[in-house]
């Protein structure tokens, strides 16, 4: 797949929904889309994305700089499909940009949906550990700004008493936009049934994929900020020890040269 054809293969429009939107990624990776972009593929495999999910937040919901085509291709151009958050707050936009795209659009009963959230990415924007680390942390300090301008905007400021709407909202918004042959309204219970059918594909003799529970998901969050603090931590020790060094070396050469 060519890097300006990155959702020639599926979109799959959906706000975070733990273990269902998991098990998709590594559904649409077991069908041969190898390249499919997920939350953590920002989080975790390439920090520096944030920056870019940030700008492209910044244009769409403050009007400052442009986000277009050609920085979607920079960002995705390599992707053949991508999934979850913060790419679901520009359906929109990634529809226009690749109007060749298949949509899986998942749904779910919004109250558990929200609850859901509550107890995964809703807690970690709200971690006072994760905010605290971001001050020191080379990945943190890109990624927990733009977890934060996510919800600030894409959620209109209070995902409590408007995240419900929002779903609701979105879930409108993407039917309007894409045409019936194109869309794939879909249960992660579904199975590889519908799934193939609508992509072309043959059904994997392979079970369904499961997705990672919500106990892993907090262990995973707790792992990645003891780990980012130790770097914080070695790195600050590095260069203390370095100033240190030299600041010793700097006095010795003073005293020798000053007798």
């Amino acid at each position: 797949m060519s890097p300006n054809s990155a959702y020639e293969g599926a979109g799959a429009w959906r706000r975070k929904n733990g273990n269902c939107i998991e098990a998709l990624r590594k559904a649409l990776e077991r069908l041969g889309y190898l390249k499919c972009y997920h939350m953590m593929s920002a989080s975790v495999e390439n920090p520096p994305d944030c920056l870019m999910w940030h700008d492209a937040l910044i244009a769409k919901y403050n009007g400052v700089g442009e986000f277009g085509r050609k920085e979607w291709d920079q960002l995705l151009g390599d992707c053949q499909a991508v999934c979850d958050w913060p790419a679901c707050a520009f359906a929109k936009e990634l529809i226009e940009a690749y109007p060749n795209a298949k949509i899986i659009l998942t749904t779910r009963d919004v109250d558990s949906w929200h609850a859901s959230v509550m107890k995964t990415v809703w807690w970690r924007v709200s971690d006072p550990e994760h905010r605290f680390i971001s001050n020191f942390s080379w990945a943190a300090s890109m990624y927990y700004p733009m977890l934060n301008k996510f919800f600030q905007t894409f959620f209109r400021g209070d995902f409590l008493t408007k995240g419900k709407q929002v779903y609701e909202d979105h879930v409108a918004e993407v039917r309007s936009l894409v045409p019936p042959e194109r869309l794939l309204e879909y249960k992660i219970s579904d199975g590889w049934g519908p799934l193939c059918e609508f992509l072309g594909e043959e059904v994997p003799d392979t079970p369904f994929p499961r997705g990672n529970d919500m106990a892993d998901f907090f262990q995973r969050c707790r792992t990645r900020n003891r780990h980012q603090m130790m770097n914080a931590t070695l790195q600050a020790l590095t260069i203390g020890g370095a100033i240190l060094a030299t600041g010793l070396a700097a006095t010795i050469m003073f005293k020798r040269f000053s007798r």
